[in-house]
This record gives C-alpha cells, structure tokens and sequence, in this order.
C-alpha cells in the first residue's frame, strides 16, 4: 500500500463456481509493512446479496478496516507533529495562548513560537456503514514552546477523543477514502502552567485540526488502497 503497511489479498479457500457466477473468498489483511503477525481480531463469515446486474461485486468486511487501523496504528501513522512553521504561519504562540489563558501568560512572559505533537494513545476503532465508515480516535496533544536554542519545553497535554467519518469510493482499481471530523473532545490531562479551562482552548485547537491535519490525512487517502 505505501511505506507503513501492506496488504494481503490470498485466497482463504477454493473458488466455488456456480452456473451464473463465481465466489472468490479473500483473505483482506492490513499488515504493518514487514510484519505479519496476525492482527487482534477475528473475521466474521458474511455473504454478498444476490444481485445479478453487475458483471463484478466486491464486498469488505469491518475485519479489512480494522486491521487497517491496526496495522496503521503499529507504524504510529497516526503520531503527527506540527511544526513551528506550521503553528507560526497561523499566527500560534505562546503569546496567542497566553492571552486565552492567563496562566500561560504567567508561565511564559517571553513569546515563543510552539509545537504540537499528536498521537493515538489506542488503536482507533472501526464501525462499518454503508458506503462509509465511522472512526473512534483516541489520542493526545501535547502543546510545547520552542525556546531560541531550539529545545522545547512541554507546557501541557491534553485528551483528545476524535469522533471522524471516511467516505468510501473505487477510481481506477482503488478503494479511495475521503476523511470529515465530526466531532472533537478534549480535557486537560496534564499541566506544567497550572490548571486551566481547556474548553478556552477548543476553538482554536479544532480549527488547526480542520486545517492542517484533515487535509494531510486525506491527502494520503487519495492514494487509495489497490484493489486485487
């Protein structure tokens, strides 16, 4: 699939070939790329409807996607770093926090450009729909200043609990995805400024999200997974 993860389209069993069509049973397992371990689930029996007006079907089961999750989650794919730039070029420093939250203020009198690293804290969970799929992603975001030395230092982290949705299509022998944020939680997990309302922060922090990860992510997902 890409450099992070690979994907295992075996036959499970025979084809069974009937008069008016044939099954083909795939196996459909993500793996992290080098890794074959078997992922931590198990895949359900289901049947296609029958249908009769399309020369080709092709059905994934919720066991495909999770296994995606999982294979993606063992390479840290869903770790993200913003860099200063980044958090610079919308404006973002420990100046623009500090006028939210006094306590940053009081922490950091010097303004300093920040950082923000993210990542998943628990394989994101799967649920199946038409057409669609939901995604669980709980996760964390660490919130540092960059000092001139170019050190960091952790101001605070936060839970993040990220409710999305992938949109499913096929284009030129690829199932293709396209990500939306549905919703965005978040709580104070830890503080090295003292402790603070985050709902004071949420605005802010969901439209870095909206902006700089949503597009990163799909942009990967425009890559589609090919298809056997």
């Amino acid at each position: 699939i890409d450099d992070l993860a690979e994907v295992d389209y075996s036959l499970s069993s025979l084809p069974a070939v009937f008069q008016p069509f044939v099954d083909l049973d795939l196996k459909g397992i993500v793996y992290p790329a080098g890794n074959y371990t078997g992922p931590p689930y198990v895949a359900a029996p289901f049947t296609i409807p029958d249908q009769s007006d399309s020369m080709l079907y092709l059905a994934f089961s919720e066991y495909f996607f999770q296994t995606s999750s999982f294979a993606y989650y063992t390479a840290r794919a869903f770790n993200i770093t913003i860099a200063e730039e980044t958090c610079s070029y919308f404006n973002i420093s420990t100046e623009i926090f500090g006028s939210i939250i006094p306590e940053v203020a009081k922490y950091s009198v010097t303004p300093y450009p920040v950082m923000l690293k993210l990542m998943a804290t628990e394989i994101p969970t799967i649920s199946l729909e038409q057409d669609s799929f939901t995604v669980e992603i709980p996760g964390s975001m660490e919130v540092f200043a960059v000092l001139p030395d170019s050190t960091t230092q952790s101001l605070f982290t936060m839970n993040v609990a990220a409710n999305t949705s992938i949109a499913l299509n096929i284009f030129d022998q690829k199932l293709m995805g396209s990500l939306c944020l549905n919703r965005l939680q978040f709580s104070l997990a830890h503080s090295n400024v003292g402790f603070f309302e985050i709902s004071l922060l949420e605005n802010i922090l969901s439209y870095i999200l909206q902006t700089e990860v949503i597009p990163s992510a799909n942009a990967k997902l425009s890559k589609g997974f090919p298809l056997p």
